[in-house]
């Protein structure tokens, strides 16, 4: 059957034209974006507001810095290098063990310090930059993901996306890595969305690759039933995030650390729109109800109890 325009917009979904203009370009001043679109900026600013981040190893600015990485990594077995201004996830490398000398991606290859030398490069000639940019390579700790997610997850670490609109947690889904998307959390790569009830903590159905599916394609175990512990913790996280940006519309990705709990990964003032799909609910009526009732939403334990009450699963449809 055609779904048209208008049908999706009476079943409250939200298009990325409408995204764009009254949300994105409306409620999050421009000159905010450095805050979110430099990784080491987002860092920073967590850590000023005491909100747990992935700990930083260290930053290569300049090539003639990349001569000293070994001396760098070598109290390291396991870490993550990015670009500082990437986006969608593209130039990651996780290095997760050691094997003669050699660095073990988290895919399994085997990879010397030349080539980890060499991705540093690239990412200092800004392959991986949001409008190609000269950028940083950042290099961080290597997340020990909670084992809540084993059976649903590939290799890889799954993160939360919490999409926060002033102040208000308004929907959420878990990013599943698959043998596909190269056990990266990653949508675009191949990665399963699933959809978390915002009252419960609840995963939900799942989409991947934009179909609904109910059982992870590598494990083969039910997605739907998984309840994601600290729940409330991770919605005041997100909320906070708000507070700390001044951006009205972002999205804030949490991983959970089997050691370390929920550590904030990074804020996406772009979230996409996929996550309507893992939830087979619409953003649009959500974000109607926030903008109606935030003038009485005076703190972020009311904001928390707000999206609880007002967004369970069980009051949503599409």
């Amino acid at each position: 059957m055609l779904v048209t325009p208008n049908r999706l917009r009476t079943r409250g979904i939200l298009g990325i034209n409408r995204r764009n203009a009254q949300y994105i370009f409306r409620y999050n001043p421009r000159r905010l974006y450095p805050l979110v679109d430099d990784k080491l900026r987002t860092k920073e600013l967590a850590i000023r507001h005491g909100i747990a981040v992935p700990d930083l190893y260290g930053v290569i600015e300049m090539e003639g810095q990349v001569k000293g990485m070994p001396q760098l990594l070598k109290a390291y077995s396991d870490f993550v290098i990015k670009p500082a201004h990437g986006s969608g996830g593209a130039g990651i490398l996780v290095v997760s063990g050691l094997l003669n000398g050699k660095f073990r991606e988290h895919g399994g290859e085997i990879i010397a310090m030349d080539e980890i030398g060499y991705h540093v490069f690239n990412i200092l000639a800004g392959l991986y930059s949001l409008g190609g940019q000269t950028d940083k390579a950042v290099i961080e700790y290597c997340v020990q993901f909670d084992p809540i997610f084993e059976s649903i997850s590939y290799r890889g670490v799954p993160d939360i996306r919490i999409i926060v609109f002033l102040g208000v947690p308004v929907m959420s889904m878990v990013r599943l890595p698959t043998h596909n998307s190269n056990g990266k959390a990653n949508l675009h790569q191949g990665a399963i969305g699933a959809g978390i009830d915002m009252a419960t903590g609840k995963t939900l159905a799942a989409v991947w690759r934009n179909q609904i599916i109910e059982e992870h394609p590598d494990t083969g175990t039910k997605i739907a039933g998984v309840k994601i512990p600290n729940w409330q913790q991770l919605l005041e996280i997100a909320a906070r995030c708000y507070e700390i940006t001044g951006l009205g519309y972002l999205g804030v990705d949490i991983v959970l650390d089997a050691e370390k709990g929920p550590l904030v990964l990074e804020l996406n003032v772009r979230p996409g729109l996929n996550i309507q799909i893992a939830n087979a609910s619409g953003l649009l009526s959500r974000l109607e109800v926030v903008e109606e009732e935030h003038g009485n939403l005076d703190d972020l334990k009311t904001r928390v109890s707000f999206a609880r009450e007002h967004f369970a699963s069980e009051k949503s449809s599409v």
